[in-house]
């Protein structure tokens, strides 16, 4: 029988299961990345769990996020780190040496291979054949020890590309296609597959820009071809020995199918506050922009600075424009500076930021009040640039530089410059001293812990009866910056008493206060959400900063895969409306109670909701494997693992 790419690639690393949409599966993780935001808690919980060593053939521990340095928290976190990775064997990729995706993607990435990261961006990896899948950090803390990782098997919609990308269209509006087509939310438990004679067209940083936004539709992972293409970046990157053949067999059954014509396309743009808020760039043409931020893990290749620097060659920033650029890796940098290419950025008058996430996540260049921001980044949540009252738009590499010239968002094919047509190198620039291997005697290697870092928090089996308070009731699309922001709150994610003091922020100051309160009163916190609650990020604080502060469910209409996935591993039950009229009938302040909760959730039955204050009652359901079940009853994973041990 046929198969899809995907279907070979998991088939090959199955544990547990079989390959069967809808159903559990585990797979074997070859590969594993952690950045330092998430990576902290990530390490604190594999050293928790009493492992020796690294088990995969590769982990490797980066520091891009958090690297304004304000205070000691962050340095502190890296510190530990460092150590970390030096006595249990994982690599340690230093400040200044890139965004993670795009270092592994240059460095590590191999076709053929898992990977699991502890950030929701991982999927990167797919744009070089890689099965690369975003996790919570307890989910690679597990994969770390040599454990599976469990995902549902999904269901494959193939994405088929004809045709060439025409002049001044790129990478970026593709997957902003993508997102026009599919939207942010109702795609949770599918996987993007590309196919087509179009895929030829497109080199690797350019398949990895469209697999690193398919986080933005909620996709489990996108993955293309590995083929000639793929063999020659390998082989710039000196590493052709990790090249394979890999596509998917002629006849495989899909899911669905698409077929995006590349000549055809158009610039595209995500307008506030969502990803999926698609439109074409000419229908915001002419709107005046206060700065312009070019880089991320999305859009900070060479190829994607080698256009900016040629578009912007002898002209000038317009007047009203602050204008930022952030290379996404010292490989990528130091091209740039040998080529002359950064200098010509620099006179443009950009302001070079390091090798780092920076302005994508919000600790650093918020615009001004009310500003109008446009990024090549992938998420434009509501306050994540660190000023709430700004408009932030995602645009390509082409229409960002367009708007530095002109003040104003413009279609790049309007401006009177040729088109920079920008080849591969035949060889990039290999310079990995700034990885730092494990030691040759871990025994040796004193773990550094800084005052900030805590022990993470453990929670209690979930109770036999739920009777709580509905602490904060939100609408749709509710994503993880909604629920734990990132930016400069980031540097107290090992402190998660502290961190807790800023869960939904962003939308209600006063609710960590509340909480607190019904937690002293012996009250269970419960948070009602609407549709595709979770969105974003892979953040699992957004899970272990509600547990702490006594959230025992979140009821919502649905949710976001890896949000789901947190909430279980944090002991949270995350419940599912059925009839839409219950959502709209509860109000925050409502008292409910969920009476036989364990007995139920092992039989497999819908719980039923009495809201004391209205005298009503309604039903509920939930989405759980037997595995998750007993998590869950367990009061979450790490809970879990100590009652099997």
């Amino acid at each position: 029988m046929a198969k899809t790419l995907t279907q070979k690639i998991l088939e090959s690393h199955l544990v547990v299961g079989e390959y069967e949409p809808g159903k559990e599966i585990g797979i074997r993780i070859d590969q594993t990345l952690t950045q330092d935001a998430t990576g902290t808690m990530c390490n604190l919980q594999f050293e928790a769990m009493g492992i020796p060593r690294v088990k995969t053939e590769l982990s490797v521990s980066y520091v891009d996020h958090n690297t304004i340095q304000a205070g000691f928290e962050n340095p502190d976190d890296h510190k530990y780190l460092q150590t970390m990775a030096a006595k249990y064997g994982m690599i340690y990729s230093r400040p200044g040496n890139g965004i993670c995706h795009q270092v592994h993607l240059e460095r590590f990435a191999a076709p053929g291979k898992t990977l699991l990261g502890s950030d929701s961006h991982t999927p990167t990896g797919g744009g070089i054949g890689m099965v690369s899948i975003g996790a919570g950090g307890l989910d690679v803390a597990v994969a770390m020890a040599g454990g599976p990782f469990y995902l549902t098997c999904p269901r494959v919609i193939r994405i088929n590309l004809t045709g060439k990308l025409p002049e001044w269209v790129s990478a970026k509006d593709v997957i902003l296609k993508v997102l026009e087509i599919f939207g942010s939310k109702g795609n949770v438990g599918c996987v993007f597959e590309y196919t087509g004679e179009g895929v030829k067209t497109l080199s690797v940083p350019e398949r990895a820009t469209i697999t690193n936004m398919g986080a933005e539709c909620g996709v489990t992972f996108s993955i293309f071809p590995s083929d000639e293409v793929t063999r020659e970046f390998l082989r710039a990157q000196a590493r052709e020995t990790d090249w394979v053949p890999l596509a998917a067999d002629e006849g495989a059954v899909y899911e669905k199918e698409v077929e995006i014509n590349l000549s055809e396309l158009e610039p595209m743009i995500a307008c506030p506050h969502n990803p999926g808020n698609v439109k074409k760039l000419a229908e915001v043409e002419g709107l005046a922009v206060d700065q312009v931020c070019i880089g991320s893990c999305t859009n900070s290749s060479y190829r994607d600075l080698m256009i900016v620097a040629e578009m912007l060659d002898g002209k000038v920033c317009h007047p009203d424009v602050s204008f930022v650029v952030a290379p996404g890796s010292r490989q990528v940098m130091r091209m740039l500076a040998e080529n002359g290419a950064l200098d010509k950025l620099i006179a443009a008058g950009a302001r070079i930021a390091e090798s780092a996430c920076g302005f994508c996540i919000g600790n650093s260049c918020a615009p001004r009040s009310n500003g109008v921001s446009l990024r090549t980044s992938n998420r434009n949540f509501l306050g994540r640039c660190g000023t709430k009252s700004a408009d932030v738009y995602l645009v390509s590499p082409e229409a960002a530089a367009a708007a530095v010239i002109t003040g104003k968002v413009t279609d790049p094919r309007a401006l009177e410059i040729s088109y920079p047509e920008i080849v591969q190198p035949e060889m990039f620039l290999i310079d990995d001293t700034m990885f730092i291997a494990p030691s040759p005697e871990p025994e040796k290697i004193e773990i550094y812990r800084g005052p900030n870092i805590g022990e993470p928090p453990v929670n209690d089996p979930m109770p036999e009866k739920i009777d709580g308070v509905v602490t904060i009731k939100v609408g749709d699309e509710i994503t993880t910056d909604h629920i734990i922001p990132a930016g400069s709150r980031m540097k107290y994610r090992s402190n998660v008493p502290k961190y807790a003091e800023f869960v939904f922020e962003v939308l209600d100051p006063e609710f960590h206060i509340r909480a607190k309160a019904y937690k002293e009163k012996n009250k269970h916190n419960i948070i009602v959400g609407g549709l595709s609650y979770g969105q974003g990020s892979s953040r699992e604080h957004a899970a272990i900063c509600p547990m702490y502060l006594g959230v025992k469910a979140v009821i919502a209409r649905s949710f976001e895969r890896i949000h789901a996935a947190n909430l279980v591993n944090f002991g949270i039950a995350p419940l599912l409306f059925i009839n839409e009229a219950d959502y709209e009938d509860v109000a925050q302040g409502d008292e409910l109670e969920i009476a036989d909760m364990r007995e139920k959730i092992k039989a497999g039955q819908d719980l039923t909701v009495v809201n004391k204050t209205k005298g009503k009652s309604f039903t509920v359901t939930y989405q759980l494997s037997d595995r998750q079940k007993e998590i869950l009853l367990a009061g979450g994973t790490l809970s879990y693992m100590k009652m099997k041990a």
